[in-house]
């Protein structure tokens, strides 16, 4: 099953998410099999990175919330928040 992860960036935390970005990367790579497609989140201007999104496909959302848990970036308190909701795809243009 697919699911969405819309993770926010706490504000001011620019060099907290660059600190851990490297670890974050090794992290996607490490679970490349369960990742369709990441990325992210970029501010208005497309200046800044401000957040990630992630769709996984894992056999539940407990696996999401694990995949989510391990993570370089949450282990570092870089979210201030976390939504994962369960997707369904209609329409792909890779």
């Amino acid at each position: 099953m697919h699911f969405v992860l819309h993770c926010l960036d706490k504000p001011g935390a620019a060099a907290l998410r660059a600190a851990n970005r490297p670890a974050h990367l090794d992290y996607l790579k490490a679970h490349d099999a369960k990742i369709q497609m990441a990325g992210p989140i970029l501010s208005d201007d497309g200046g800044a990175m401000v957040g990630s999104l992630l769709i996984l496909n894992v056999p539940a959302k407990a696996d999401a919330e694990a995949f989510v848990a391990g993570d370089p970036y949450t282990k570092a308190g870089l979210f201030a928040s976390v939504a994962i909701a369960p997707w369904k795809q209609v329409v792909w243009k890779g």
